[in-house]
Parts: C-alpha cells; sequence; structure tokens
C-alpha cells in the first residue's frame, strides 16, 4: 500500500480534567444514539382494512455525529407524511400499551436496503455486508417493532454506517421493509492533536490498513484501544478522548496527555498519620525520583521512584498521591513516613578467620548508626566488633549523592583498626597460631552507575599494617625464619589506588553477578610498598525445577613486592569447604570453583549440596616471606605448613532465611577424608 501523504501529526496543550475517565468508542456512541431513540418511540397505531392499511413509526432525536435510527410506515399510495398520534392517557395505560405495541406481528413480504433517498447501493460489498448483519427481518416473516429495532442496532454494530433509518411501505403484494443506510466515508487522512509521547510511526501502523476503505467503527474503536492499550502498558495517565470524521474522510484524534504539574512531599506522623515536619529536607527527597514536571505521567514510572525512595533507608512508608490540577495536568503528593534516624545496636557472631576451635571464634559487636545526617541522607557507622582473638574498630561516613552532581556519585570515608589471626595465611603450626596481624586503614571511595546493571568505584587507600605475637611484640619474621613483611621493617606502608567495576542481573543471589577489582601500590615514598593485585569473580544461578542450580568462579594474580599476609588464602567457609581457613594454600595467584544445588524444605529452611575446589596454581613457593633456604633444604614451605596447594570438598547443609540474611550450616568432607562443620552468616561471596 502505497504512503498515507495525507496523514498529520499534530501535539498541542490540550488537556482534559482528571480523574481520567476512559471515553465512550465510537461503537458504544452509536449504541447509545439507538437506546436513547428507542426510549423516544410514540405511540404506534396498526389499522387493517380490507383495502387499506397505515403504520407509523417515527424515532424522535437530536441529531448525532455517527450515526441515527429512524422508523416509520407510510402508505405508498397517500404520500410519505407520517401521521402522529397523540393520546391523553395517564404513564400507567401508556405503559401497557406500549408494551402491547411491541409485541403485536407485522406480516412482512419483502426486506431491501438501499442507501438514505431509496435507492440502490452503488457498492454492493456493504449492502451485503448490511443483509448479513440482519437475523429477524426476513421476507415472509410477521416481525415486531423489537425485532426490527434489534436488526437496526446489528446493522449499525457492524461499524459500515453511520445511519439506518427502517420504512414500512405497504405495497399491493404486502408491506415491503427498506433499511435505508447511510455508509462511512472512505478513510483518506489522519489528524492527531495532542499526542506527544505516542509515537508517530505506532499511529501510522495502527490506521494504515484502512486507508482508503470505508471507515468502520468496529476497527476504529479496536485501534483507538490499541491506543489507549499502548498508554497503559507504560502506565501512563493519557487516553483517546475524542473521535471525528470530517468532511472528505479525514478521521480526526484527539489524545490528553495528563502531564504533571507540580511534585510536593507530605511528610506523615508514623503513629498517627497525620501531617508532620519531617526531618529530610525535600530536595533530597525529590532528586531521587525519576518523575518531572512537564513529563506525562507513568504510574510505573512512579512505583520505581517509590521503590528508589524506600532504597534510601530512612523511610518507613512510601505512596504517590495523583491529584487533579488546572488545564488537565496533575499535582503529585509524595506522603512520606520516616523512621527512626539512628540508634544502637549489639550483636554476636563467630569469625570464620578463627581455627582453633567455636568458642575462640565468638565475637560481640556494638554500633552506633545514623541513617540521615544533616537530613541529607548521609549515613554515619560507628562499630566495635571484639573477640578473643581479633577486634575491629571501625569509621564509616557515606554520602549516597554528592550534592550537586547529576550523576549519582557516593563518596565514602572510612577509617579502621583491625587485628586478625594471621593463621589464615602462615599456618597454625609450631607457634604460628598466636600471630595477629594488626592494620589500621583511612581512605575515600567514590562509586557511581556507569550503566544500567554496572557501577564503578574509584578510591585511594592508606594501610599501616604489621605482625605481633602472643604478647603483642612486633615481630618479623616467624618460627620458619620467614619474614613477615616485605619492608624487612615491623610494619608495611602502602597506598593503594583501587578501581573496581561490577555487575548485577536482578540484584537477587540467584542472578549473575560479575566483579573485576584492581589494587595498585604507589610508592610515593621509597619505603612504601609497589604491586598490581587483580581480582575477579562472578556467580550465575539456573533454575532447575523447583531446584536452583548455583554456580560460581573466583581467581586473581599478584604482581610485584606485597606483604605475606596479603597473599590470596584458599580454604574456609567462602572458599573450598572441607578445610579450615586458609587450609588449602596460600599464594600470588588462585582460582576457586564451587557450583550448589538448593532446593526447598520446609517454609524458610533450604537444603543444599555442594562441591569446591580451590588451587593456588603453583605460586606458594613464590609468595613473599618464604625463605630460600629453607625451601632448598626442606622443599616446599606450604606442605611443611600442610598446607598441600590444591583441595576440594563436598557437603551438605541448610539454610535458614533471617532478618540478617541467609544462616548457613554446612556439613563437609576434603579429599584429605577430613570433616568439618562450617557456620556462616549472608551469602557466600
Amino acid at each position: 500500500m502505497l504512503r498515507n501523504d495525507d496523514v498529520r501529526f499534530i501535539s498541542s496543550s490540550i488537556k482534559i480534567p482528571l480523574p481520567l475517565k476512559r471515553p465512550n468508542s465510537p461503537l458504544e456512541n452509536a449504541r447509545s444514539h439507538i437506546a436513547n431513540a428507542t426510549n423516544s418511540i410514540v405511540q404506534l397505531i396498526h389499522s387493517f382494512t380490507s383495502h387499506s392499511t397505515e403504520l407509523t413509526r417515527a424515532f424522535l432525536r437530536k441529531p448525532s455525529l455517527l450515526c441515527s435510527a429512524t422508523l416509520s410506515l407510510t402508505d405508498e399510495r397517500r404520500g410519505a407524511s407520517p401521521i402522529l398520534c397523540s393520546a391523553s392517557l395517564s404513564l400507567t395505560e401508556e405503559a401497557q400499551q406500549k408494551a402491547r405495541q411491541n409485541e403485536e406481528r407485522v406480516l412482512i413480504s419483502e426486506v431491501l436496503v438501499r442507501n438514505k433517498d431509496g435507492e440502490e447501493l452503488e457498492r454492493k460489498d456493504l449492502e451485503a455486508e448490511a443483509v448479513q448483519a440482519l437475523k429477524a427481518c426476513r421476507p415472509n416473516s410477521a416481525l415486531t417493532v423489537r425485532e426490527v429495532q434489534e436488526d437496526v442496532h446489528r446493522i449499525i454494530n457492524s461499524g459500515y454506517f453511520c445511519s439506518c433509518m427502517p420504512v414500512a411501505v405497504d405495497t399491493r403484494d404486502g408491506i415491503r421493509l427498506v433499511f435505508q443506510v447511510e455508509p462511512n466515508q472512505e478513510f483518506q487522512g489522519l489528524v492527531c492533536e495532542g499526542a506527544n509521547v505516542l509515537p508517530a510511526k505506532f499511529l501510522e501502523d495502527s490506521f494504515r490498513d484502512g486507508y482508503g476503505k470505508v471507515i468502520n467503527l468496529r476497527r476504529l474503536d479496536e485501534a483507538i484501544s490499541s491506543i489507549n492499550g499502548w498508554y497503559m502498558e507504560r502506565g501512563l495517565f493519557a487516553m483517546v478522548s475524542a473521535v471525528e470524521i470530517l468532511s472528505g474522510g479525514i478521521l480526526r484524534l484527539q489524545v490528553s496527555e495528563a502531564e504533571v504539574n507540580n511534585i510536593s512531599i507530605r511528610f506523615l506522623d508514623r503513629k498517627t498519620g497525620e501531617t508532620t515536619i519531617g526531618k529530610t529536607k525535600p530536595e533530597t527527597i525529590l532528586r531521587q525520583i525519576t518523575t518531572k514536571k512537564g513529563q506525562v505521567y507513568s504510574m510505573l514510572q512512579g512505583k520505581r521512584d517509590v521503590e528508589t525512595v524506600l532504597t534510601m533507608g530512612i523511610m518507613e512508608d512510601v505512596s504517590i498521591i495523583p491529584q487533579p490540577a488546572d488545564t488537565g495536568k496533575v499535582d503529585l503528593v509524595m506522603n512520606v513516613v520516616e523512621r527512626p534516624s539512628g540508634g544502637f545496636s549489639a550483636g554476636g557472631g563467630i569469625s570464620s578467620g578463627i581455627t582453633g576451635g567455636p568458642l575462640k571464634g565468638l565475637i560481640g559487636s556494638f554500633a552506633y548508626s545514623h541513617r540521615n545526617v544533616f537530613g541529607r541522607n548521609q549515613k554515619l557507622n560507628i562499630s566495635l566488633e571484639r573477640g578473643q582473638v581479633d577486634s575491629i574498630f571501625r569509621i564509616n561516613y557515606t554520602d549516597p549523592w554528592i550534592q550537586g552532581d547529576d550523576k549519582r556519585t557516593s563518596r565514602t570515608i572510612m577509617i579502621q583498626n583491625s587485628r586478625t589471626p594471621g593463621t589464615i595465611v602462615h599456618g597454625n603450626l609450631d607457634g604460628n597460631g598466636s600471630l595477629t596481624i594488626g592494620r589500621i586503614t583511612g581512605g575515600m571511595e567514590f562509586s557511581r552507575p556507569i550503566r544500567p546493571k554496572w557501577s564503578g568505584t574509584v578510591g585511594l587507600i592508606f594501610q599501616h599494617a604489621g605482625v605481633r605475637d602472643d604478647k603483642g611484640v612486633p615481630i618479623i619474621k616467624d618460627c620458619y625464619s620467614c619474614p613477615l613483611t616485605a619492608s624487612g621493617n615491623t610494619h608495611d606502608d602502602m597506598l593503594l589506588a583501587k578501581l573496581e567495576t561490577v555487575y548485577t542481573g536482578s540484584g537477587d543471589h540467584g542472578s549473575s553477578m560479575f566483579v573485576l577489582n584492581v589494587e595498585q601500590g604507589l610508592p610515593l615514598l621509597s619505603e612504601w610498598l609497589s604491586f598490581t593485585r587483580v581480582n575477579a569473580r562472578a556467580r550465575k544461578g539456573v533454575e532447575i525445577g523447583p531446584a536452583r542450580l548455583h554456580l560460581s568462579l573466583s581467581g586473581g594474580h599478584v604482581v610485584g613486592k606485597f606483604s605475606p599476609y596479603e597473599a590470596f588464602a584458599i580454604g574456609g567457609t567462602n572458599s573450598v569447604r572441607g578445610y579450615e581457613e586458609g587450609g588449602v594454600g596460600s599464594g600470588r595467584s588462585y582460582v576457586v570453583g564451587s557450583g550448589e544445588i538448593s532446593f526447598p524444605m520446609l517454609g524458610p529452611v533450604e537444603g543444599v549440596i555442594f562441591s569446591d575446589y580451590g588451587t593456588d596454581l603453583g605460586s606458594g613457593q613464590n609468595c613473599p616471606g618464604v625463605n630460600l633456604s629453607y625451601v632448598m633444604k626442606f622443599g616446599d614451605p606450604a606442605g611443611a605448613r600442610r598446607k598441600p596447594g590444591s583441595g576440594h570438598g563436598y557437603g551438605f547443609g541448610i539454610r535458614v532465611d533471617s532478618p540478617l540474611g541467609p544462616l548457613r550450616l554446612e556439613y563437609a568432607f576434603n579429599d584429605k577424608k577430613d570433616k568439618r562443620f562450617h557456620f556462616g552468616v549472608g551469602h557466600r561471596n
């Protein structure tokens, strides 16, 4: 079909008041006109004699844009003037007489379809459509007024005609029933006004098949429904509000799109629900939402905005209430209920780095947090975790969206003082079990979204670290005379430039995930360490009926001069299960793969079977801190520490959903026939 050059798409500022109400389609308008005409029927008089018959029926109504229906019976021999009757009857008598008249039958000898002038239709296909629509009106049939009305409805409902007038004529052969119809115009062009966001191609495709054909109200109704459906699928407050067939076969559509006029924040009291004064600055909330003034309001976009505001972590409840505004626009009121912004908390747990038994791994924690510093959604966390061996004191200050930045960049400032067991890297034999590694760390990181599902982080971190014995005395060598620091001093200093990129699928644990992390030591001072460390991990989840298969792979490599305790440790709860923490090996390089199948059991409880494998890729002997003379004399130092360098484990366990995250209890076997319980909180890294 050739392109229709008469189609024009016009955008205007015409709006309709809210709340929006779906307009009647052209076909529904036609039905409404017929129903109104039926209610205005006056008395029908039957008078049959051996020589004359007169039957008059008139539908009194106002002219309509799309259709009209009139019924009259005239005497062919006495002219076309209808006889109007009046009677002074009570309402009850009139209703009874009307009911009797509707049930009285008239014998029809012939049924014809003609144009409004009583002549044959030029297009026989339209005449066939009208005849096909007739159900009750057949030649040599006795009809009631109700049955004639129903066939008038059917002709109009076919969609091809804008009017239908049934006329009964008394002839020598009997009564001839003629349906005088007026076909719709041929579709020659389209004018669409007010469609600011509706794609022009979508409109063209919706009406292209009807070009050059008689306008069918049913197909027109379907096209209008498809346009309204396009808006509904996107949650847009918009619809086709008016339809008009102009002279020359031009179809005019008026589309009303409700633009956002104003967005305001209303704080509600969490107990009474009454309006109150909030602690959060309104601009802090408004910049989180993507709905802006002047846009066509989308309910789907509004739902995403509600979820975004909830993820700020400072709101207990959020809702958006659209309200009508002037000139058909819409005002949005966001009702928010704030959560308590700060408080103290305490708890306990088990450290995965302790290998000397579960009691030594017990830790307690105490923290203060403020979620909404200065009313700008900035976060302050001060925490202390203390165990028999390890401890961490941490201060974090995070601004999740730096003011004045349009890229949603966040800034985190952190200071940390930690003490962790050295057995993860150096083993638990011959006095090494009492080693602890102390780190004082401070730095700043900036993060921002790069593209959908991708984010990036850059940072600068300074670390001062060293090793101490069980008496807290700094030491530089272990019991194997292997150095514990890279610089030869009691501590190592390093300034790390960090670059990280993260891909997350749907955000669920079972979805795809990829993380790439690069750290570069900057030797701004001669004694500062210089090295490059690359670490990557990936995860994929696959549904298998009610069960789910989780596959994960991680690996890394270090080049340059770095501290021995910074080597990659392999084995443990988040690595190769069946081994203690760092029990497989430690080195410059590593690869760990894992496969799990989880399946539902009872309520929040899941069962899991798993298998892990890890290796240091033979890099254990190249790890810093190895005494070369020891290697020449005794061979593999990792072997002396009972670290095989590679190993696998397998087992089963259960997981329970909790407010703290999944609680994991697993029982694993390794390739050395050893057995071990593992307990963890949260998903595996």
